[in-house]
Formats: C-alpha cells, structure tokens, sequence
C-alpha cells in the first residue's frame, strides 16, 4: 500500500462525509505512512464520527463500499478498534498523530508503540518485518516499549491470548533486537525486564484490589 493509494482512498471518502470525521489508521497502510512500504490491498482503521444515530453509520457503511468499489481498495474498519483482539490498545485515541486532512476528515496515524501491539499480537512473519523497520526508523526505545507492552497484557483479560503475546514478546526480543537496537542489545537482558515489568505492575494492581 502506496502513500499515493491511502490518499486517494481517503481523499474520495471524504468526498462522502457530511459531518466531522476522525479516522485513525493501522495496520499495514499506517506501517507504509511510518516509513515501511510492502504490498498490501486494504486499509485498517477507527472511524470515529462523535454520533451514536445508527443511520449515520449505516451512510458511512454505504459511503466506505463506495469508496472501495471505485479504488479497489478494501477496508477493514470500526468504531473501536480495541475490540479486534484480546490484548487491550489502552488509550490508542489518546496516542496519535495527523497525517493529513481531507474537508471534514481528519486522517490520523496510530502512535508506533501502541501500532506495534496490534503486530505483536498477530505476529505473522510480515508483521515481524514492519515491526523491525518501523521501531528501527523511529529508534524507539526498548524499555519504554516494554513497559507499554506490559501494560497492555496487565489490561487484557485473561486468555490464551495473553500467553501468546507475552511469548511473541520474548520471541521477538530474541529473534530481532539486534536488528533494531545494534549488535550490544541483549535480549536476555530485556527479557529479564519485560518479565519484571509484568510482575510489578500486577503486584501493584492486587495491592489496589485487597486496600
């Protein structure tokens, strides 16, 4: 997915819009607008449009197959796109950044460490390699993106799913931290951290529940 091919399937959605509408894209497509391009067909995001009237989103249903009919683009959306996986977004909305605005539509790009959650939680071998050329561009750092990681399995509620993120995680530390932290990285080290970071902040939530 192209720059060129998100704006023009953006720039005609909004075409469509009547009403102030806030899109927030991740994904592949915000991966290619953060600096990693790789193929791909559609387009993930929030669409957030600040009404609860049914029609108004059954007009934006219309208005989005529209829109991919006439770019050949597919879309893949929702209102919360926390409700996607069981690993929690914590407060996504709060962590983005504009791209750019089309008449009444505010296109806006999910925050690299909080994107990352959503590719460590499918963590297919393409999602392995936007994670390392987006978080190596963006020279992020590993601690402050272990404690958010950390925070989001803390939030989620408990399934499989918890112990498949915690262990793409570690997998990934292992497999990929020298590619995007240099040769000195140690995995077993972050690792070591990560797991400390798990551990403090439950121990903290059980004191909260028991004062």
């Amino acid at each position: 997915m192209s720059p060129e091919q998100i704006d023009r399937f953006f720039r005609t959605l909004a075409k469509e819009v009547q009403t102030s509408t806030t899109v927030i894209l991740t994904g592949a497509a915000a991966g290619s607008l953060l600096g990693h391009v790789r193929a791909s067909a559609d387009v993930d995001f929030a669409i957030l449009t600040g009404s609860d009237d049914p029609a108004r989103w059954q007009q934006l249903e219309a208005a989005i197959a529209r829109v991919e009919r006439l770019t050949k683009i597919q879309a893949q959306y929702a209102e919360d796109i926390d409700r996607w996986s069981s690993i929690s977004l914590l407060d996504y909305r709060r962590h983005t950044r504009r791209y750019r605005r089309f008449g009444l539509l505010d296109l806006r790009i999910l925050d690299p460490p909080y994107w990352a959650i959503g590719k460590l939680s499918r963590y297919l071998p393409q999602d392995r390699e936007d994670l390392v050329a987006v978080l190596k561009r963006h020279r992020l750092s590993a601690d402050s993106l272990l404690r958010l990681w950390a925070r989001a399995l803390r939030a989620s509620p408990r399934s499989l799913a918890l112990t498949q993120f915690r262990d793409h995680i570690e997998d990934f530390l292992r497999a990929e931290g020298t590619r995007i932290w240099g040769r000195t990285f140690d995995a077993e080290a972050a690792t070591r951290r990560f797991r400390r970071a798990l551990a403090t902040g439950s121990t903290r939530q059980a004191r909260g529940a028991g004062s």
